[in-house]
């Protein structure tokens, strides 16, 4: 038996990655077949207090609701029923409350969600996508969160992508 000694792992997630990672993770969850969202709240010690996907509010049947996005009558898309990913999060936090945490999200939030995290004290957002933001609902939320003074940075992937297994040896 050798006494050379044995290196930590170099190719481990960092910080960023493993919680937009959960993001992602989380957006898998969605059955709108347009688009999945997925969020991770963070707080001061690395720790998820929250997570959320978009989705049909609780108990109402996503089934019987619509996952259109267009039609001549608004009350036929997904628009007027769909719970964002961000708004899920903070709704499903495991904590008191998401002061002073960091917000993960696959998408950038709309004006709604924005006015939601705003409220909710969230200091940081960290977003991998911004496909929308010539949209006036995106352009009011970064409005909003300038006037805020919270951050968004958009996240750079080091890993084209991150592959789970679970026959992996522990």
């Amino acid at each position: 038996m050798s006494d050379s000694a044995v290196s930590k792992r170099e190719d481990y997630l960092q910080w960023d990655e493993y919680f937009m990672a959960v993001a992602c993770l989380s957006a898998m969850r969605s059955k709108d077949p347009h688009t999945q969202v997925g969020a991770c709240i963070v707080n001061a010690y690395n720790q998820i207090v929250g997570a959320g996907y978009n989705g049909m509010p609780v108990g109402c049947s996503d089934d019987d609701l619509p996952w259109n996005k267009s039609s001549d009558n608004p009350v036929k898309t997904k628009y007027l029923y769909v719970c964002h990913a961000e708004l899920n999060a903070i709704m499903n936090k495991n904590s008191a409350d998401v002061v002073g945490c960091t917000l993960y999200t696959t998408l950038f939030p709309c004006n709604e969600c924005a006015k939601v995290i705003i409220q909710s004290r969230i200091k940081n957002i960290v977003y991998l996508n911004d496909k929308h933001n010539e949209k006036p609902e995106f352009i009011a939320s970064r409005m909003l969160l300038k006037m805020a003074n919270i951050p968004a940075i958009q996240f750079t992937p080091k890993h084209n992508q991150i592959v789970i297994e679970f026959t992996q040896k522990v």
